[in-house]
């Protein structure tokens, strides 16, 4: 393979979204892997270990009640995160609608998304019933070990 073909290529998955590209030819193996979105410091925003809960003002969120010198009990998020390193797919194939989506109710045992690790597919369930308030990771994203994947308002 050369320059002229390799820049081709390249040019290419940009144009396509091409996140991740392996080709091998004969005793020619290419590799490209374009970067993404800087990935979330490993203590992030979201809270601590799981599945302590996290209360919402860590999430970002405007409480307008606090600003109105209104008091208002913080509300609690669960934090589902991966247990195995891959790449995160919130949906099971290309095209499919996503497993879950923010504002959906769900029960324990629900499937929220699959990440992929060395050609297997791993469905993550959700562990507690409730509304999904946050999807913390984009589709296609590499993901680590005890990322943050999903913030949940559970059940009371």
């Amino acid at each position: 393979m050369n320059q002229k073909e390799l820049r081709e290529l390249i040019e290419f998955l940009v144009e396509k979204d091409i996140a991740e590209f392996e080709l091998e030819r004969g005793d020619v193996k290419v590799k490209i892997k374009r970067a993404t979105e800087p990935l979330p410091a490993p203590e992030s925003r979201y809270g601590a270990v799981h599945p302590t809960p996290v209360p919402a003002s860590a999430t970002g969120r405007v409480d307008l009640a606090a600003n109105a010198g209104v008091s208002e009990p913080e509300e609690v998020l669960h934090i589902v995160k991966s247990p195995i390193v891959g790449t995160f797919y919130e949906s099971p194939s290309p095209g499919s609608p996503p497993f879950a989506k923010v504002g959906d109710p769900l029960e324990v045992g629900q499937v929220l998304c699959i990440v992929e690790a060395m050609k297997l597919m791993n469905e993550i369930e959700c562990d507690v019933a409730g509304e999904l308030v946050k999807m913390l990771v984009a589709n296609g994203q590499p993901i680590e070990y005890g990322q943050e994947l999903f913030a949940v308002r559970p059940v009371k």
